[in-house]
This record gives structure tokens, sequence and C-alpha cells, in this order.
């Protein structure tokens, strides 16, 4: 059965109590996704990968929601791509499609519509990080239903972010960001500061986009190494775990 198809046009009230948990994810098509792991792995594979990743993460977002006042959604692109999520997410999330050019204009958009839709909080989430502890997006959740306007921000060990989270589509975290580069992170908050919006950090992890912090995850799920930036435990990921042990077996 397809997944539900949200339009912003068309506004619940019902959903106002709910932060949307929203995982921005382009549809897997091989040669469109995780290009950066070919090599070591093939497009192919690599593709294969984004879908376990999708997989755990929406998982774990499922079980978070499932005890929060949360909702897990994906916000999609291309729009006509529908049809690869299929079977991939949680029988209870829905889907909303991206809209906008650039990077920050995307994120921009995907906040404003998601808020549209009637959820009165809204967490952008990266699709590159499957292992993210839940106690992160439980504590994001927690930190957007209480009362008065913030920001939260998930930082990543490569100086961008996994997470960020509002009550409000503020555009100042999004505009005249250097994307993809190590200062993401750093830009937007002092942005956020510069807005005098109150900001909640949560804890570091990291994103998996080239061999190297692929060789991280390998020794985070294969060799139960965990990332050297963090002592709290991530999730488990099962998916992408089986997929790496097929993979390399379970020697490091």
């Amino acid at each position: 059965m397809p997944y539900t198809l949200l339009v912003p046009s068309c506004t619940d009230s019902s959903l106002k109590s709910k932060c949307a948990l929203a995982v921005m994810a382009k549809a897997p098509r091989p040669g469109k996704v995780k290009t950066r792991l070919s090599p070591p792995l093939t497009l192919e594979q690599s593709a294969a990968l984004n879908v376990c990743f999708l997989r755990d993460t929406t998982q774990n977002i499922a079980e978070v929601a499932g005890t929060n006042q949360a909702a897990g959604l994906i916000s999609y692109t291309p729009v006509g791509d529908e049809s690869l999520f299929d079977g991939l997410l949680p029988e209870d999330f829905a889907l909303v499609a991206q809209r906008g050019e650039g990077f920050g204009e995307r994120l921009l958009a995907a906040a404003e519509d998601i808020l549209l839709c009637g959820f009165g909080a809204v967490c952008l989430i990266d699709s590159d990080s499957p292992t993210v502890p839940a106690e992160a997006f439980r504590q994001a959740v927690e930190e957007l239903n209480r009362p008065g306007d913030r920001i939260v921000l998930g930082a990543s060990n490569d100086g961008g972010y996994y997470l960020i989270g509002l009550k409000a589509p503020h555009p100042e975290p999004f505009a005249n960001i250097h994307w993809s580069t190590s200062t993401v992170y750093a830009e937007t908050v002092s942005a956020i500061t510069s807005a005098g919006i109150e900001l909640v950090e949560l804890p570091l992890w990291y994103d998996v986009d080239d061999g190297e912090t692929l060789n991280l995850l390998r020794d985070e799920l294969l060799g139960e190494i965990p990332p050297p930036f963090t002592r709290m435990p991530g999730y488990s990921a099962p998916h992408s775990r089986r997929f790496l042990l097929d993979l390399f077996g379970a020697g490091k």
C-alpha cells in the first residue's frame, strides 16, 4: 500500500501537538545516491547501502515516535519517484515532496511545508547517519514540545549537522551558509545566535558519506568500537549491519 502523501495546502489541526521527524531523502536510484562511497563500493552497492540507511533511520524514528508526541516523515526528491520508497518505511510514515533549488532553500521549504501541514514542530534529519542514538531524537522532540520558541541542532563531526529542529520557519539558519563545507555548523550556530533565537545542541554524531566514515560505521557496527568522540551508544542499525556483514564479514 502506498504511503500517505501530505499536501501543505491541506492543514490538519490534529497534528498540532506532534513534532514531525522528517528524513531528507533522495529516491534510492543507483548513481543518484551515496555516490561518494564509490569507490570503495560500486554504485549499486552504494544505493543498496542507502536503502539500509533509510530503513534503519526510519525504524529508529518510528520507535521514538511510538513513545513521544512525534510522527515520522520522508521529505523526498524527485517528485514522481514516490514508488521507490514502497516497502522501505514503517507503515505509519508519510511522504512530503521537496521543493526549491539550493540546499538551504530546500531545507527552509521543507520546514515551511511540514509546518503548514499542521505539525507543531519539525526536525529535518539527514539520511546519512543510521546510528544516531534514539536519545538524540527523543531530546529533540522534548525540547521542541516545551513552551517558547527555540531551534534544536545536532552537530556532525565533519562540521555539518545531522538534525535541525524548529517550531517556526525561521529563514536565518538557512541563508548565506557555505553548504557542504566544514563550517556549516558554526555558521548555522552564528546565524541562530545573531537572530536571538534560543539554541539547544544535541550530542555530536557523524555522517557516512565517504570511505573514511564508512570505516567508522564498520568499526561501530561490526567491531563494536564506538565513535571516538562520544561515549553514548549508537542505534543498532540492523539493516546496515547486515549489509556490512555480508560485504566485509565479521572481521574488522
